[in-house]
């Protein structure tokens, strides 16, 4: 174990030094944290001011209407004075005698919505007086206490949220499966191709060199969704988002470091035993395409539950191996699943990533001297 911690070191920092893995770092760290702040980049403004002629009702139909955003009235003697303030971008807008809007363009979707609810309570309010009815006493008449909402079934609040949170988590967990992955393929065929793996395996067994070179690059990418996850919660805590999150998160992430353990372990053996095939790294893309299918497919998978995590499709494929490690997590974020559903899928997938190690490393210990032309499977396989 001594010669494979070896190993492992040496692939932690001669890949964790390179420009290309501390961009990548920092990108997608930087990417997840910005998916943050779009819902309050798009989300508008949470202040308007307005300006008000010949209107004294508004102002308290606004305050009702517009809770959680400040609303700033200013009265304006007539018209022209109200739209030279709009023009001059003093006020965001400005409601003339209870009749019109003025706007320097379009007015905003949001302030024009409550414009529009507050104009209506406004004038209710002043056709009730006017027709000698009280409109304390007729609001307080017509207000009915709402029916109270229980979800006997799956509790549906946070849909939206785990819907979104479950899309991201494929996403994340597919990049970083996949590039990982490769780098593994690639650093076989460039000792291979260089003949470096004959003077070392002098030293070490072929196990030692490739587990070495699995948990080097699998330590990398770990530290890589590390960060990505607290990246992702830190935006989350500063943009006020954490809030809508739903419960159980720390179970969410832990499984999600759990699985993508698994799924880059089954993915990693078959990479380095494919790559352990050819000598040229003009050859890898092409002798990793039975791997690369298997994670388009199991990525489509993921992503078609991430919107019906509690479908037969996503049910079923959650049990099978390597389907397992992408769309298992996903169907955790998505809702609650049955603990033996999680146990039957773990020991499945922990199964299949060891039968994969095994296999792999047999391929790779038959296939990795022997340069020149492309090694058949069948040849090794044998």
């Amino acid at each position: 174990m001594n010669s494979l911690w070896l190993v492992a070191q040496r692939e932690i920092v001669t890949r964790g030094r390179t420009k290309a893995f501390v961009i990548g770092l920092v990108v997608s760290a930087v990417l997840v944290a910005a998916l943050a702040f779009l819902p309050r980049i798009f989300a508008g403004p949470d202040s308007y001011t307005l300006g008000v002629t010949g209107s004294q009702s508004l102002q308290s139909a606004l305050t009702q209407t517009a809770k959680d955003i400040e609303i700033t009235v200013r009265q304006f003697p007539d018209e022209a004075a109200a739209s030279k303030a709009v023009l001059a971008g003093d006020v965001d807008a400005a409601l003339v005698a209870d009749r019109k809007v003025l706007a320097d363009g379009e007015v905003d979707r949001e302030l024009g919505l409550l414009l529009e609810n507050a104009h209506q309570a406004a004038q209710v309010q002043r056709q009730l007086a006017e027709a000698g009815l009280d409109p304390a006493k007729v609001t307080q008449a017509m207000r009915v206490t709402p029916l109270e909402q229980v979800s006997v079934g799956t509790d549906t609040r946070y849909s939206g949220v785990r819907i979104g949170l479950a899309s991201l988590l494929v996403m994340v967990l597919f990049f970083l499966i996949i590039y990982s992955s490769m780098y593994v393929a690639m650093g076989v065929v460039e000792e291979k191709g260089s003949r470096i793996v004959e003077i070392l395996l002098t030293s070490i067994r072929p196990w030692q060199l490739l587990g070495g070179k699995i948990v080097g690059l699998g330590a990398l990418a770990l530290i890589n969704l590390v960060v990505v996850i607290v990246a992702g919660l830190g935006a989350a805590a500063a943009t006020g988002l954490a809030a809508d999150l739903p419960p159980g998160m720390t179970g969410i992430v832990i499984s999600t470091l759990f699985w993508f353990l698994l799924g880059y372990g089954f993915f990693a053996a078959m990479a380095a035993a494919l790559g352990s095939l050819v000598s040229r790294q003009e050859d890898v893309s092409s002798v990793l395409t039975p791997m690369t299918m298997i994670m388009m497919a199991t990525y489509l998978v993921a992503y078609y539950a991430a919107f019906d995590p509690s479908g037969p499709v996503a049910r079923i494929l959650s049990l099978v191996p390597p389907f397992s490690s992408m769309v298992m997590p996903v169907r955790m974020a998505g809702g609650a699943v049955a603990a033996w559903e999680i146990a039957l899928a773990a020991v499945l997938m922990l199964l299949a990533t060891a039968g994969t190690l095994v296999l792999g490393s047999r391929i790779y210990q038959r296939a990795v001297l022997r340069t020149g032309a492309r090694v058949k499977l069948s040849e090794v396989v044998r």
